[in-house]
């Protein structure tokens, strides 16, 4: 008999979520076990007894995944799981906290399509604005673009002192030089539109951060983005559809939420798939994530 996919998941947080359930189960995996309330000095107990309860070669059918809502927690935890491997004894691990590894990668790959497609250009040296940076997905796609060349700057709608920390966040973790920004006022976040080459917004859902009279002031703008699906849009004027289409009232296209939510179903459910596939044990995180996103940005 074939031996069960077995995925475990763990999570700080009092719920595990449903999406990232139903999507593991859609991918193939024949359990999935949630573990909630769980701290970063409880993962390696966890681990070793899912890896000790199996034969070695079971290892590649045995997963972990590793959610929340906390980016460097997560990341921590990530890497709690691998060390907590004793080889032979190995599972696979993948962290995708809030959806946002998968998020921030499709939204930076469809970005990334976009300007090479309408503009001739690269990530590299391009300048990307992120409002919503404090934010898992914000803070993840920061780091991908930031991580590709682009010159990143995020911004804080609650003013310049929690973004630099972020920013310190993501120097000390990733090696990566971000700026920080306030916009906590209409005239800031004007200023801060007049320079940027990309707009990327990630605030809460329902939040709109930029309106008509910030795009009027872009001049310079090429591409805006956003992944909030719930009216009003993050962005004024801007297709939940649209994909690469110009934005009402700008000179700029945009790219809508689920524009980027159907390349960020895809990663998430290839991951999945890849776990369950591979023959030898793996580990998944958003740079994982971004690379499966360009294959399925168009």
């Amino acid at each position: 008999m074939a031996r069960k996919h077995i995925l475990h998941m763990i999570t700080p947080l009092k719920h595990m979520s449903p999406f990232d359930v139903n999507m593991a189960l859609d991918a193939g995996f024949d359990a999935v076990v949630p573990y909630v309330g769980v701290g970063l000095d409880e993962v390696t107990g966890l681990v070793q007894d899912a890896i000790f309860s199996r034969p070695p070669d079971a290892g590649a059918d045995t997963g972990i995944f590793i959610a929340g809502k906390d980016v460097s927690l997560a990341l921590d935890m990530f890497d709690a799981a691998k060390k907590s491997m004793v080889p032979p004894f190995q599972v696979s691990v993948f962290a995708d906290p809030a959806g946002s590894f998968t998020t921030a990668a499709a939204m930076v790959a469809k970005v990334e399509k976009a300007l090479a497609k309408k503009f001739e250009r690269t990530l590299k040296d391009t300048r990307i604005t992120i409002f919503g940076a404090t934010g898992v997905v914000g803070f993840c796609t920061a780091v991908i673009a930031a991580k590709e060349g682009a010159k990143v700057t995020i911004v804080g709608h609650d003013g310049a002192e929690r973004v630099k920390k972020v920013a310190a966040e993501m120097k000390r973790r990733f090696g990566v030089e971000v700026a920080a920004e306030d916009g906590s006022s209409e005239a800031k976040k004007t200023a801060l539109a007049e320079t940027a080459e990309v707009i990327l917004t990630a605030a809460k859902a329902g939040v709109q951060v930029i309106s008509q009279a910030h795009l009027k002031a872009a001049g310079k703008l090429l591409i805006a983005a956003d992944v909030n699906a719930v009216p009003p849009a993050g962005v004024e004027g801007l297709g939940v559809h649209a994909n690469g289409d110009p934005i009402d009232g700008s000179g700029a296209v945009g790219i809508g939420p689920l524009a980027i939510g159907n390349v960020k179903y895809k990663v998430e459910s290839g991951l999945f798939k890849r776990m369950i596939e591979a023959d030898k044990t793996v580990a998944y995180d958003f740079q994982d994530a971004f690379s499966l996103a360009r294959e399925f940005a168009k």
